[in-house]
């Protein structure tokens, strides 16, 4: 069990831009490490502006899973994790994390906020404490919240595009990722997927 990513971001009329993150990608070849992690900044903002205000969502993508929660205020928070970390400890992490980050930083400043102007400093040692997902806290409140709460979940991230979408379209056009980390797709996904498709995030 691992999670990999944990950001907060904005959703913003009419972008979504990344407020904060922190990336676990000690796993990937020491190469690929800031690829994966423009990935990580690419999908979580794709599945954020996919996503609509007051929803949950989970969107699986290969052994990944992309667990995203959009307040009706536009802050949001995505965690990506493998296929057998707990769906319902990364919503509680969620709550948790944007309940506090909606505290500490002032709502005026979230559709400016960049990684580099909010002073936010929770979220490495929220990822690290929450590798273990028996370290979360206790889930009473939410977890009866969660319960009562509709969780979709996409199958695929093609799922989340509009008809006509291909996701190839969509990297090259992002402004998130640079030109090694478009390369870096284009290899995983021709390796992964002979055919076509996407490859993890």
């Amino acid at each position: 069990m691992r999670l990999y990513s944990l950001s907060v971001l904005y959703k913003g009329d009419p972008k979504v831009h990344l407020l904060k993150a922190a990336y676990d990608v000690s796993t990937f070849n020491f190469f690929q490490r800031s690829s994966v992690q423009e990935f990580m900044t690419f999908t979580s903002q794709l599945i954020v502006e996919r996503s609509e205000l007051g929803s949950r969502a989970s969107v699986k993508e290969q052994e990944y899973l992309c667990h995203v929660y959009v307040r009706n205020d536009g802050l949001a928070g995505v965690v990506i994790a493998d296929n057998e970390y707990p769906q319902r400890v990364c919503f509680t992490l969620l709550d948790k994390v944007l309940d506090e980050f909606s505290r500490q930083v002032n709502k005026i400043d979230w559709p400016s906020g960049s990684p580099a102007t909010i002073s936010y400093a929770a979220l490495d040692g929220y990822l690290s404490k929450y590798q273990n997902p028996r370290d979360a806290d206790p889930m009473t409140r939410v977890q009866a919240e969660l319960d009562e709460t509709k969780i979709i979940l996409h199958n695929t991230m093609e799922s989340l595009l509009e008809r006509g979408e291909k996701l190839d379209d969509l990297v090259s056009k992002s402004e998130v990722l640079g030109a090694q980390s478009k390369a870096f797709y284009k290899t995983v996904s021709v390796a992964f997927h002979p055919r076509g498709g996407s490859p993890p995030p």
